[in-house]
Formats: C-alpha cells, sequence, structure tokens
C-alpha cells in the first residue's frame, strides 16, 4: 500500500522538484523521456540533486535478476536523498516484491501507466503554478545526446518466448500508427537530430497487430519521406519473410544497412525449447540472400548461453555457426532465470560455471570474426557520426555500421591544423587501423550539413 503523503501543501508558487532515474533498456529511457516532458511541460522542475528533489522517480528494469538487483539499489539509493520515492516500471507489476524490501516507498506502479504517475507526482507533491509551465518539442525531451535518438513504434509483445516476461510486464503488441511516427521522427530531424533508431519489443512484428496492413515495409516507406533525412537504424528485428524485402530499402539509403537481430541460439532444439524460431538454417539462407542484395549490410546479435536442456552438441552447433556466419557484433549473456519464466522449471539445468565458461568460448570466436571484418575497412573511407571530443582533442564516433553504447567505436587521434569538430557533426574519415572492435581514423572533411539549434530544458 502505498504511504500517503504527510507533507503540508506545497505554497502556491512553489514549483515541486522531480528527481528521474531510468534504468534498463532503451525503450525504458523513452517511457522515461515521455514523462519528463509532460513533467516540463505542466510546470515541474527536473531536480539532478535528489537532495534538493521533492520527489524522486524510479523507473525501474525487472527482466533478469542482475536488473532486479540494480533497481533495488537505485531505489535505496534515492531514499538515502528524497523522503519520497515512487517505483515505477517493469518492478511495478511486482508491487509485493518490492514492498516487501522497501514498505515505505511512497508508491509503486506498473509499466505503461503514465497517467497514474502524473497523478501520484500531483498527489505527493503539488501541482505546479501555470507560469512554471514549460514549451516542449512535439518529439518531447530527450536523455540521449542531442544528435541521436530513440524512436518507439510499438508496445507490448504477442511472443511467449520461454527465457522472457515481457508480454506479462509489458503487456500484448500494440502498434502506433504510421503517421504519428513519421510525425516523431519529423519533428525530430527538424531539431537537428541526425540519428534515429527505430525500437520496441519485436520491430519486425511491428504492425501486426493493427489488422489493416501496417507493417514495417509500409513504415520505411514513410521514413523515406523525412527530411532532412537522419540516420534509420533498426532494432529487435527478428528473422522473417518481411526481412527479405527490407533489404532493398537498406540497399537504396533509407535505413542504414544494418540489423539489430537477436537470434539467442542456433541449435534448432534449443531454440525449439525457447520457443524461438527454430530454422537457423533457413536463417542463415536468408543472411547470405541478404549480403548478396545489400553487400555491406551489417548484423548484430544477441546469445544466450546454458540455456536449460543446451547439451555439449547444442553448443557446437552454436558455435560453429559463429564461426559460419560472421556476424559483425555478437552480444553474450549466460542463461539466467528471470521470476515468472517458464524455463525456470525445465530439466536440464546447465551449471553456472559452463554456463559462463561456454559464454566466453562464443566471445573468443566472435573476437576472431570481428578482429577480421573490421580488418577488411582499413584504407577505406566512411561517413562517421561524432558522439563525443573529449578535453584532450580525442574524436569518438560510430560509422552507419555502428550503435550506440552496444558496439564498437571510430577515434580519430589528432585533427588536421585549425580544424574544429563539435558532437554530433558528420565527417568523411579514412580507416588506418583496428583491432577486435574498434577502429582508429583519420579525417578528411567535414560534411555536418546545416542543423537547426536543438531544444533545451530549464532545470532551474
Amino acid at each position: 500500500m502505498a504511504i500517503k503523503n504527510d507533507q503540508s501543501k506545497p505554497h502556491l508558487d512553489h514549483v515541486p522538484r522531480v528527481g528521474v532515474v531510468s534504468l534498463g533498456c532503451p525503450k525504458n529511457l523513452v517511457d522515461s523521456q515521455r514523462l519528463i516532458s509532460v513533467l516540463l511541460a505542466k510546470g515541474y522542475r527536473l531536480e539532478n540533486d535528489f537532495h534538493n528533489a521533492d520527489l524522486v522517480l524510479v523507473n525501474t528494469c525487472g527482466f533478469i535478476e542482475p536488473a532486479v538487483e540494480e533497481s533495488f539499489d537505485a531505489i535505496y539509493d534515492a531514499k538515502q536523498q528524497c523522503q519520497q520515492v515512487v517505483v515505477m516500471g517493469c518492478m511495478g507489476a511486482q508491487k509485493e516484491k518490492v514492498l516487501a524490501e522497501y514498505p515505505d516507498v511512497a508508491d509503486v506502479i506498473g509499466p505503461g501507466r503514465r497517467a497514474a504517475v502524473l497523478r501520484a507526482v500531483e498527489r505527493l507533491v503539488g501541482e505546479p503554478p501555470a507560469i512554471a509551465r514549460q514549451s516542449v518539442p512535439a518529439s518531447g525531451v530527450l536523455l540521449t545526446p542531442k544528435h541521436y535518438s530513440y524512436l518507439k513504434v510499438a508496445e507490448g509483445c504477442r511472443h511467449k518466448c520461454a527465457f522472457c516476461i515481457i508480454p506479462d510486464l509489458r503487456g500484448p503488441l500494440r502498434s502506433r500508427p504510421i503517421a504519428n511516427i513519421i510525425a516523431e521522427a519529423n519533428d525530430l530531424s527538424a531539431r537537428g537530430v541526425k540519428e534515429i533508431m527505430i525500437i520496441s519489443q519485436d520491430t519486425s512484428d511491428y504492425g501486426g497487430d493493427l489488422k489493416d496492413g501496417t507493417n514495417l515495409l509500409k513504415l520505411c516507406e514513410g521514413l523515406a519521406s523525412v527530411q532532412p533525412r537522419p540516420w534509420f537504424r533498426l532494432h529487435y528485428v527478428y528473422p522473417s519473410k518481411i526481412v527479405d524485402e527490407l533489404i532493398t530499402f537498406m540497399k537504396e539509403g533509407v535505413i542504414l544497412p544494418y540489423l539489430d537481430m537477436p537470434l539467442q541460439h542456433a541449435s534448432e532444439s534449443v531454440l525449439r525449447l525457447m520457443k524461438r524460431p527454430g530454422n537457423i538454417e533457413r536463417t542463415y539462407e536468408r543472411i547470405m540472400q541478404w549480403r548478396e542484395i545489400c553487400p555491406d549490410l551489417a548484423i548484430r546479435s544477441n546469445i544466450i548461453t546454458g540455456f536449460p536442456g543446451e547439451t555439449e552438441q547444442d553448443f557446437e552447433k552454436l558455435l560453429d555457426f559463429i564461426k559460419k556466419a560472421r556476424l559483425d557484433r555478437v552480444g553474450t549473456f549466460p542463461y539466467s532465470d528471470v521470476e515468472g519464466a517458464q524455463a525456470n522449471d525445465y530439466d536440464g539445468v546447465v551449471p553456472e560455471q559452463v554456463r559462463q565458461e561456454r559464454a566466453r568460448l562464443v566471445m573468443e570466436a566472435q573476437a576472431q570474426v570481428s578482429a577480421q571484418k573490421l580488418a577488411e575497412r582499413v584504407g577505406k573511407s566512411y561517413e562517421m557520426l561524432v558522439d563525443t571530443v573529449t578535453e584532450e582533442g580525442l574524436i569518438i564516433g560510430r560509422t552507419k555500421y555502428e550503435a550506440p553504447d552496444i558496439d564498437g567505436i571510430v577515434t580519430i587521434e589528432e585533427l588536421p591544423e585549425n580544424v574544429r569538430v563539435r558532437e554530433g557533426d558528420l565527417l568523411q574519415v579514412k580507416i588506418t587501423a583496428s583491432d577486435e572492435h574498434d577502429l582508429v581514423a583519420e579525417f578528411e572533411k567535414n560534411i555536418t550539413p546545416a542543423t537547426h539549434i536543438p531544444f533545451k530544458m530549464a532545470t532551474k
């Protein structure tokens, strides 16, 4: 049960200050951005020093046990600095579990309930005066660097993967209308955002719930109209027939030649246990066909090792696939139980030490593949988006083949005399060196187009 606010009613001229902690995946980050956008529009102030906040919102992740632990640590830290803490997001769907650990939090609210969070904020700290209201862009506040943004095209999921509880936490698939998405993309582009990452739980399933012919292909046709056209990068795209047709948009430059495709495994028996698409040979054939159509296609994937029932033979099939498919990037995670997932009850539990060792072997095999593929880029020129300019003058960025935070980086160690580069600039660079994960480049020229001044949110 939520504890009622025991503070006196705020003075009418008082502007409540709200702190926000956002944990977990980019989809959760988008939820935080949308909530902060509404709070600012209503007149609340964002407070980064939680000691000075009237209330702290902790947007939690509860997908796997390490994420639950991180969420509980964040709630504890927030409570040490602020009397009133509201827990929201994925852990909010497990209210009893949160209250068992922290019975004195101000409220616990599940994911996808922004209106309920806003009502709780108003109840706990009051409503700001009208004069405090701020103008917020249609596409909202960005918590990312100003030159890139995530754009969530759907909520929920209609799959029943054995290791996942997202449908229980987030509900069934609910796709946004294409016109709504294109309007947001246009607004982001007009604000100077140069890279837009399209995300959802399963982006290849976009539109499947609308029953009106809406799908990812029609969304990409709409994205082609956005001007100036940013980099559009697709995440969480599963191997399917629709991707076969999607590759044409990559070849034509409408979207980046980049697929974030969580395969999870390469043994058909393990994939069946996971309740995932199980025809790995067909998936391999598709990858080869995609590369024929779009030779510079980059594919990243995620792999789970040690899933219950995974045998040594299953693991050898996975290793063989990693070596044969030559994916550009692979993230590997030893299996861990997710509270409420079907896989928790499976027989054939793989010892933790074996899970970890198999993950190490996958990453070792992938490192060799990655080193070879990156070495092939040495001597070639690419467009590079600048993410960071350090005080020492180091330029850190990415080409179209690298997504922020999850892939490697490109570094320019020295600029020509009298050349100045800023974060968000688009450069032409030549690759001069590589290792297993990252690249080194030399500056050729700045090709940044003119952009608008981005929105800045007030914090005081």
